[in-house]
C-alpha cells in the first residue's frame, strides 16, 4: 500500500502560481470543512502562503459536514467551476464509504468529469480514515471505498494522497498517539490534521518541482482530451432546478438561508399537508434539505405512481437543523418527462420533533 501516487501533473497550479494569483478549493466532509479552524486544509493553505509569498492566494473550502459525492456533484458548479479554482483536493473516501459501489462511482464519476471538464482545473485525491477501514488496512488490503477513488484517478491521471495510511503509520511508529489523531475515530485533532496535511504538501511539492514531468509515465497535459467515462450512467450533467419552475399550494416561502452558507435559497414550510409539485425531464430526482430533528417528514409520487413516504433517521449527533442531506427519490427512470408530487406530514417517530420543511434544492440528472 502506497501513500502517494503520482499521476499527471499541476500544470494548471504551476501556470497560477508563475501569475501570482491562485484558488485552491476543496471539497469533502467533516475532517475537511472549514467550520473546524484546524482541519487539515489550514496547513496545507498556509504551505501555499510561506512558499509562494508573492502570490495572492484564494481559498474555496466547499467541505460540508456528514455529506458525500452524490450532493457534491450538483454543488461543485457553484461551489468551486464558477469560482475559478485552479487545484481542487476532493476528499469523500469515508463519507461514500456507506453507499452501495454503482451509486457512489456514478456520482464520483460525474463529479471529476464536471470539475475536469474545462481542461482549467487540476484535481488530487485525497483519503482519510475511518475506524471501519482498519481491519483491512491493518492486513494490507486497500478498502472499496478507496480503491474505487484509485480506479478513477488511474483512468483520468490524478494523483492521489492517501492521509489516512500516513496518519496510521506515525501511530504505529509512536511519532503521535491515537487519542492525539483520532480522539472519536473519525475526526482528527490538531496533531491529526498536521499528520493528514503532511503527505499533502510532500505530495504538491513534489508534483511542483522542475523534474515533475518525470515522476509519471502517465502524464495529463491540460489539451489532453477527457477520457471515455467508465460508467456510462455518470452524473456530470447533473444540475439544480430552478424554483420558478415549482407549484405550491399551502404556505410557502423562498428565502435566503439563514442557517447554511452553501444554501442559496429554501423553499420553506412547517404546515402539515402543504403540497410542491414541479415537472422535470431525466432520470434522476434528488432533493437535500436543511435537516434536523425538527423536520418533518413528506409523501412522494412520480408520474401518479404510488405514494411514497419518507422515514429518515436521526442520529444521536444531528440537532434540530443544519444537516445538509441529500434523499435520491429515483434514480433510474425511463427517457423524458417526469411529474413528482410532494406533501408534508409529520414523521410521528423517535426524535421526529417538529414539521420543518425546508427544501435547499432540487437536483436532476438527465
Amino acid at each position: 500500500m502506497q501513500i502517494q501516487q503520482y499521476r499527471g501533473s499541476l500544470a494548471n497550479t504551476r501556470r497560477a502560481l508563475a501569475g501570482g494569483a491562485l484558488t485552491v478549493g476543496y471539497i469533502g466532509g467533516s475532517i475537511t470543512t472549514a467550520m473546524v479552524p484546524y482541519n487539515w486544509p489550514e496547513p496545507v493553505s498556509a504551505w501555499f502562503c510561506e512558499h509562494y509569498p508573492r502570490v495572492r492566494l484564494r481559498v474555496e473550502n466547499a467541505g460540508i459536514g456528514a455529506t458525500g459525492s452524490p450532493l457534491a456533484v450538483f454543488r461543485t458548479q457553484r461551489d468551486l467551476i464558477d469560482r475559478g479554482c485552479d487545484l481542487v483536493f476532493v476528499e469523500f473516501a469515508v463519507n461514500d464509504s456507506g453507499l452501495e459501489a454503482d451509486p457512489r462511482m456514478r456520482a464520483r464519476e460525474g463529479l471529476l468529469r464536471k470539475l475536469l471538464a474545462s481542461g482549467r482545473t487540476d484535481v488530487l485525491l485525497t483519503y482519510t480514515f475511518c475506524q471501519p477501514m482498519y481491519e483491512e488496512m491493518m492486513a494490507g488490503v486497500v478498502p472499496a471505498s478507496i480503491a474505487d477513488f484509485e480506479r478513477l484517478g488511474e483512468h483520468y491521471g490524478l494523483g492521489s494522497i492517501w492521509m489516512g495510511l500516513a496518519g496510521l503509520r506515525d501511530v504505529q511508529a509512536g511519532r503521535m498517539r491515537w487519542e492525539e489523531w483520532l480522539p472519536d475515530t473519525l475526526h482528527p485533532q490538531y496533531r491529526g490534521s498536521l499528520s493528514y496535511a503532511r503527505p499533502v504538501i510532500e505530495h504538491v511539492r513534489h508534483a511542483l518541482s522542475a523534474d515533475a514531468a518525470c515522476i509519471s509515465d502517465a502524464i495529463q497535459s491540460p489539451s489532453r482530451p477527457m477520457p471515455a467515462p467508465l460508467h456510462a450512467r455518470h452524473w456530470q450533467d447533473a444540475y439544480i432546478l430552478d424554483w420558478s419552475v415549482v407549484s405550491l399550494d399551502g404556505p410557502w416561502t423562498l428565502a435566503r438561508s439563514a442557517n447554511l452558507v452553501w444554501m442559496d435559497q429554501v423553499l420553506s414550510t412547517a404546515a402539515v399537508g402543504a403540497k410542491m409539485s414541479c415537472e422535470f425531464e431525466g432520470r434522476a430526482l434528488c432533493l437535500a434539505f436543511d435537516f434536523g430533528t425538527n423536520a418533518s417528514e413528506y409523501r412522494y409520487r412520480i408520474d401518479g405512481g404510488e405514494p411514497v413516504r419518507s422515514d429518515r433517521d436521526r442520529p444521536d449527533w444531528v440537532g434540530p437543523s443544519g444537516w445538509y442531506r441529500m434523499d435520491c427519490l429515483a434514480d433510474d427512470l425511463p427517457p423524458g418527462r417526469h411529474h413528482v408530487e410532494i406533501e408534508v406530514i409529520h414523521g410521528n417517530g423517535p426524535r421526529c420533533l417538529g414539521t420543518n420543511f425546508h427544501l435547499g434544492m432540487i437536483g436532476v440528472v438527465p
